[in-house]
């Protein structure tokens, strides 16, 4: 190792910062104690597992020493590395000690470990920050241009095909004619003339639905029943007919009503 290490100055806080109680230093990317210890450990040029813990920590408080023109009051962190490096290496010196825990060698590994530590860190961001970075050494692919499409619609088909078309058309705007079918009904003149001249050849009492039509259809025989008691009422109220029920909705029964006989 170089006993003669060049003088290390830190360098002056720049005249435009604030002035405050806080250290500022400029240290090319370190930031504590332990980034100055590193980059001593690497002036040496040997594995940090290898590394001489006695001859770094030589080279650290000479450098500590050397700069006195900073206020280094303020950099606690600093002092406090640079006092137990001291501690350290009097303790490597001295003979050792029963019972001693931890051991020097051990304090010593454990700076190795830390010192390998920080070191795979700084070269892990190293190789992030040598990577390419978008926008700067590659560019993502811009939007696409829109396309324009143009359809052109063919249309296929036959005469048949036409033809039926046409008439699905046709029937759907022709105008519609509304057809009322015919009932079957029996008026009430044709009741009155069938229930008189029912009731002319019998003197017994009748069921009123004796006197619709045989055979007839269920629309028929609804307006033929409707229609006789129609004009069975009317029979009543010209003294031709009695009307009789034995009972509230019981079938009505009528008879003829002989001239000058009281109904």
């Amino acid at each position: 190792m170089n006993d003669e290490a060049e003088p290390f100055m830190f360098p002056q806080a720049d005249a435009a910062k604030p002035d405050t109680d806080a250290l500022y230093l400029e240290l090319d990317g370190w930031e504590g104690p332990l980034d100055l210890l590193l980059d001593l450990a690497r002036r040496q040029k040997v594995d940090l597992r290898q590394i001489s813990i006695l001859a770094l920590v030589d080279q650290y408080l000479t450098y500590i020493e050397r700069a006195g023109a900073l206020r280094l009051e303020l950099a606690a962190d600093y002092l406090v590395m640079a006092a137990w490096l001291a501690y350290l290496k009097s303790a490597m010196l001295l003979p050792k000690a029963e019972q001693e825990d931890p051991s020097p060698e051990e304090l010593a590994l454990r700076l190795q470990l830390r010192l390998q530590r920080l070191g795979a860190m700084r070269e892990a961001a190293a190789r992030l920050m040598g990577r390419d970075r978008i926008g700067r050494d590659v560019f993502v692919r811009g939007a696409p241009e829109g396309l324009r499409t143009d359809r052109k619609t063919v249309w296929r088909s036959d005469m048949f095909a036409l033809i039926q078309a046409y008439g699905q058309v046709k029937a759907r705007t022709a105008p519609r004619i509304y057809h009322v079918a015919n009932r079957p009904v029996m008026t009430l003149d044709s009741a009155l003339e069938r229930v008189s001249a029912m009731l002319g050849v019998t003197l017994d009492w009748m069921d009123i639905r004796d006197f619709l039509p045989p055979h007839a259809e269920p629309a028929l025989r609804r307006s033929a029943l409707a229609s006789s008691f129609v004009a069975a009422l009317e029979l009543a109220r010209r003294g031709r007919a009695e009307l009789a029920q034995d009972a509230a909705f019981a079938p009505l029964r009528i008879r003829r009503l002989e001239a000058g006989t009281p109904a």
